[in-house]
């Protein structure tokens, strides 16, 4: 694959599989995709599509059985679909994790994940423990955890899933806001179509039993989108058949 300045990740024929399956039976086969540096780049598909094992083999957590990857990026951070907190640490320690793990010492760590906290809409929770949080706001702190690491790639893996139409609606404001300050490149694992439309540049439809790449969608839409607009309901109706038609 020839390298090129202005991508953050390429895959070119990727393929994977689960190292107890037999050799021919793949969870990803042939993915093909591209986040340019800046993009905020959407993955749709069925369930057993495989994109949480895509997300896995981009980060480097397990291995893939052939196929290019490219990766342009110093950090990647990850937001998941069930907060991934640890319930013994506060707000503050869970936001700064990842610093900790870096080597950060606790006085600079707790600043960065203080501010952190403050941008996610947060300031005065620092002390809190997850349980005693709502779903929004657990899924708060691991995007202050995940933007603490100041990532090139931020990664989130079915981010409004487990929210409510009104906190996922308030979520989707300030990760938008976050994206555009920070200029960092975005990869979203998300089965809500509108939601893919809302905020992707590009969506890529994925099939299931192998996941495959079967189609890539430029949202040519300007921002701030209009999601009652007919245009955008096109933009979701397109995706939602051809989700159906890989399903």
């Amino acid at each position: 694959m020839r390298n090129n300045s202005d991508i953050a990740l390429a895959l070119s024929r990727v393929s994977a599989r689960y190292e107890d399956e037999p050799t021919d039976a793949l969870v990803i086969k042939d993915i093909s995709l591209t986040v340019p540096k800046g993009a905020f780049v959407s993955i749709a598909g069925p369930s057993g599509a495989g994109k949480s094992t895509l997300l896995r083999v981009i980060l480097g957590l397990m291995p893939a059985a052939s196929g290019v990857i490219q990766r342009d990026f110093t950090r990647a951070g990850m937001v998941f679909q069930n907060y991934a907190l640890f319930p013994w640490l506060s707000a503050l320690d869970n936001a700064g994790f990842g610093l900790r793990s870096a080597g950060v010492d606790r006085r600079e760590r707790d600043h960065i994940a203080r501010e952190k906290l403050k941008e996610v809409g947060l300031a005065g929770f620092e002390g809190h423990f997850p349980g005693e949080l709502s779903g929004g706001q657990r899924q708060r702190v691991g995007l202050a955890r995940a933007i603490a690491i100041n990532p090139d790639l931020l990664i989130l893996d079915e981010p409004f899933s487990n929210l409510d139409t009104i906190t996922a609606a308030a979520l989707k404001e300030d990760l938008l806001r976050i994206w555009q300050k920070y200029h960092m490149s975005i990869l979203m694992v998300n089965h809500l179509i509108p939601d893919a439309v809302e905020l992707s540049d590009t969506v890529v439809v994925m099939s299931a039993h192998p996941g495959e790449t079967k189609r890539s969608l430029a949202i040519e839409l300007p921002r701030p989108r209009d999601t009652r607009d007919g245009k955008f309901y096109r933009y979701v109706d397109e995706l939602t058949a051809a989700v159906r038609a890989v399903s």
